[in-house]
């Protein structure tokens, strides 16, 4: 983030281990609460409440309710980048990274129920509302750039695509992270609204194959037989 678009500062940053407890306590309250009762209904009092502290506790660390609410949303897109990242098998062809990729974000915002996903991304459609027209735009900038961040990885994975001829040129990258976000966010709506089963694994293998005509490089498929040639001739010439 850029000093203009970051979250403002805690009230008090942590000094010593039992502050930084503290910190994580609330952070972890403040995930549960707000993944059962939603942004409107949650209050720093339940969340003091459930912790066993006073609300002036839970103000020394954060100026408000909605502070503390992008630093729950802000830390478990840290959680899910970190994991996409690290399993990631960048040495695959881009195809089954982006399957990786879908795989992994539907069962992450899964793991923990529907609640904390409800809220997630109903936050993102209000924020990017106040932004658009015009009111609160510290905040709904601020999460703009959560989104941005938590978009990252996929953007690099089509840039990288692109670079090697896997994934076509023709169309802006911000289209195609779209492209691969947009029936995700509804899948997760439709089991949020209307309580639709998903089967991650499945989901995931169909959504990538419904999306990977449409992002695949028109001659992809010619390249990567002119590549399998040439290693079979490479192989047949070292043995």
């Amino acid at each position: 983030m850029s000093p203009s678009t970051a979250l403002p500062a805690q009230r008090r940053a942590p000094v010593s281990a039992r502050a930084s407890q503290r910190v994580r306590d609330i952070l972890r309250v403040g995930r549960e609460v707000f993944a059962e009762l939603g942004y409107e209904r949650a209050t720093t009092t339940e969340i003091a409440q459930r912790l066993g502290v006073s609300e002036a506790t839970v103000f020394t660390y954060f100026r408000g309710k909605r502070e503390l609410c992008m630093r729950v949303i802000g830390d478990w897109y840290d959680e899910i980048i970190a994991a996409t990242e690290a399993g990631l098998p960048r040495d695959r062809p881009v195809r089954e990274q982006l399957e990786f990729m879908v795989h992994t974000h539907l069962r992450l915002f899964l793991i923990q129920g529907t609640g904390l996903c409800e809220l997630v991304l109903s936050e993102g459609r209000k924020r990017n509302a106040l932004m658009t027209r015009g009111e609160d735009p510290a905040f709904g900038q601020a999460f703009v750039e959560l989104q941005r961040r938590y978009t990252a990885p996929l953007m690099e994975l089509l840039a990288r695509g692109q670079a090697s001829g896997e994934v076509r040129q023709d169309i802006p990258l911000r289209l195609l992270r779209s492209l691969v976000f947009g029936p995700m966010e509804h899948m997760l709506w439709e089991l949020i609204v209307a309580g639709r089963q998903l089967d991650v694994d499945q989901s995931a293998r169909d959504l990538v194959a419904l999306l990977w005509p449409a992002l695949q490089a028109p001659d992809h498929e010619l390249l990567a037989l002119r590549r399998l040639r040439q290693d079979v001739q490479q192989a047949l010439a070292r043995s």
